[in-house]
């Protein structure tokens, strides 16, 4: 049954239309977003779908295909139920998955928005837990079908803007604005060179077919979980090293001279958080060069590069990430890196075409051989972002 025909054999009616969002993937620029850095994403062809309906009587009902049994005490055959007016970030943990849809229609109105009420059906096909965003797809569409249904006319950046801060003030997750802009603002063949300063953006093409190369996805099934605090930890860390060195942001700190501003920083994680920003930062702007020359190998050593910072200085990859990355390499792949926030999740593998197929097997007899779980493994095509369908 479709998305549609679910929501009117839920609701007992049509929806008013049928949005989805796709989840992302991060070619470099990991932990910049919130440090007003660059970043380069792309969008995958997995989404989250939306069918919604609106509702003028200030009822919020949302409902998951993919959660079983709905949430304890705020759900009825799966359908949670709240009351817009009421909805408080003091106690969203209580909506459990539907704070995400439900932080959107908060900080819409927070925002001065007039969402009077929705009906909403969700189905995803976004890994959770991967590092591939599928709680940023959740907010994107939802917010896209609201914008639509209420006329509120809001851009693409602006919706980004808004989904992010349902899951910072609402949901509680401090995140940076890197995986709503990718969902909202994608667009197929291509990867998104975005500013966080100012959310401009460039769009690079982004073919790497047409020079003999593959872009892999690792899904290791190792979940990570980001509002445990480790993420928080190290926003707080790179937030005390821009006071440490007197800017606004670790943006402002130039590349060259790296080696004077972290001589001036007294505590040892701090200066690793700085090291690990600064050189990212770099990092996207080598990608962008190389990209721009048509010489998308010679971003595979840039990719190992970051997997090593972020590895050693940030301290978030694990044993699984770590072994996809050197088994991809020493089968033959071109560079490789974990993305996304970490401690589990995904990881890239630039690969010539002619070895993706070795690069892989490698990759799952090796994690055969440790006793993990098998990875999903999947090619990064560069999709569409947000739109009705």
């Amino acid at each position: 049954m479709s998305v549609a025909g679910e929501f009117e054999a839920l609701y007992g009616a049509a929806p008013e239309g049928v949005w989805a969002a796709p989840g992302r993937v991060n070619l470099i620029g990991e932990y910049t977003d919130f440090n007003d850095g660059f970043v380069m994403p792309l969008a995958l062809p997995h989404t989250a779908v939306a069918a919604v309906s609106r509702r003028d009587d200030g009822v919020l009902r949302v409902h998951s295909a993919d959660v079983e049994g709905g949430v304890e005490g705020g759900a009825e055959g799966g359908v949670v139920r709240l009351d817009v007016a009421a909805l408080d970030p003091r106690t969203a943990a209580d909506a459990g998955w539907a704070a995400y849809p439900a932080g959107v229609v908060w900080a819409l109105r927070e925002a001065g928005h007039p969402v009077t009420g929705a009906d909403v059906h969700l189905a995803s096909t976004v890994p959770t837990g991967a590092g591939l965003s599928s709680s940023a797809a959740l907010e994107v569409v939802t917010a896209l079908a609201l914008n639509d249904l209420f006329g509120l006319g809001l851009s693409r950046p602006e919706l980004a803007v808004l989904a992010q801060r349902a899951e910072n003030a609402f949901v509680g997750v401090p995140c940076g604005v890197m995986d709503q802009m990718a969902s909202a603002c994608a667009i197929e063949g291509h990867a998104l060179f975005l500013d966080t300063r100012d959310l401009s953006y460039r769009q690079v093409p982004f073919d790497l077919a047409a020079q003999g190369l593959r872009l892999l996805v690792v899904d290791t099934r190792v979940k990570h979980a980001l509002g445990d605090g480790a993420y928080a930890e190290r926003r707080a860390g790179c937030e005390a090293g821009a006071r440490a060195l007197g800017v606004r942001a670790l943006r402002e700190v130039p590349y060259v001279q790296l080696t004077d501003s972290l001589a001036r920083l007294s505590e040892e994680s701090v200066r690793r958080y700085v090291r690990h920003v600064v050189s990212d930062n770099h990092r996207v702007e080598r990608t962008i060069a190389l990209l721009d020359a048509g010489d998308a190998a010679a971003v595979g050593p840039v990719l190992n590069q970051g997997h090593a910072s972020l590895r050693d200085d940030l301290r978030v990859s694990c044993p699984e990430l770590d072994l996809v990355v050197e088994t991809a390499n020493a089968a033959g792949a071109l560079g490789a890196r974990m993305t996304g926030g970490g401690f589990g999740g995904s990881a890239i593998v630039l690969v010539p075409e002619e070895r993706a197929e070795s690069v892989v097997a490698a990759v799952e007899k090796a994690f055969a051989g440790a006793g993990f779980a098998a990875p999903g493994i999947f090619p990064a095509v560069p999709s569409a972002g947000a739109r009705r369908e």
